[in-house]
């Protein structure tokens, strides 16, 4: 229910941040305001970009055979990061927030047995990095659910300093001292123009822009990976959960 308030008091909260559509309603024929209230949301949605940077030599054929190719090596050894532009987690705001996690697969994708971890930046409130532990590691379900089914171990989240940085067309990704990361598009035959995969039935994104890792180092669980000069993958995200 909404409560009453004069004029002042609603001026004063014009400054708070809210997280999720106010509803704002006026007593006809009074000088009283109704106070601003939230609407609840449910599920989960992101937009934002993601940068992969795996250790296939070319570019990664799991993004066209949907994991039915093997790694060019046999094995996948991939760390990932994404800007969240806009987000939340049912009534919690997620926008403005970065993450990361690097993953481990011994074989082909589909068969599943990953291991991962996930980095969530330190900005994070308690409910921001408790909705994004739950969206990264499947359990919201939705567009990563299949995370839930395909990592076999887990090693956790952990809170880290998390840059996301763009300079012309180079991504830059930095968390903590773990990852280390430089990305570049690939540009095709028409000057000005990146080589673009279109209409892949990927579970990142439809549209991937294919690139090439200027810097990428993992150093974290017992794994020690240089990934420069190998494939990357730059996309526009728009996932969701219910």
């Amino acid at each position: 229910m909404l409560s009453i308030r004069d004029r002042k008091s609603s001026r004063s909260r014009k400054g708070d941040r809210l997280r999720a559509p106010q509803i704002l309603s006026r007593i006809p024929g009074t000088g009283t305001e109704l106070v601003p209230t939230t609407a609840s949301r449910e599920g989960w949605a992101i937009s934002g970009e993601l940068v992969l940077n795996c250790n296939c030599t070319v570019f990664c054929p799991c993004v066209v055979s949907l994991g039915e190719h093997p790694p060019t090596e046999g094995t996948c050894k991939t760390w990932f990061a994404i800007r969240i532009d806009s987000g939340h987690y049912n009534d919690t705001d997620i926008s403005g927030l970065k993450v990361g996690m690097i993953v481990d697969i011994p074989g082909m994708m589909g068969e599943g047995n990953w291991t991962a971890a996930g980095y969530i930046d330190q900005t994070a409130d308690d409910a921001q990095f408790e909705a994004l532990s739950q969206i990264m590691s499947g359990q919201a379900k939705g567009t990563t659910g299949l995370l839930r089914l395909l990592v076999g171990t887990f090693l956790g989240f952990t809170r880290e300093e998390i840059t996301y940085e763009t300079i012309d067309d180079v991504r830059s990704v930095k968390v903590g001292r773990k990852v280390s990361g430089a990305v570049k598009p690939i540009e095709g035959k028409r000057p000005g123009e990146n080589v673009v995969i279109s209409n892949t039935g990927y579970w990142m994104g439809s549209e991937i822009t294919v690139g090439k890792s200027l810097k990428g180092k993992v150093r974290d669980f017992g794994r020690v990976w240089n990934l420069e000069d190998r494939s990357c993958e730059i996309c526009q995200i728009e996932w969701s959960g219910p």
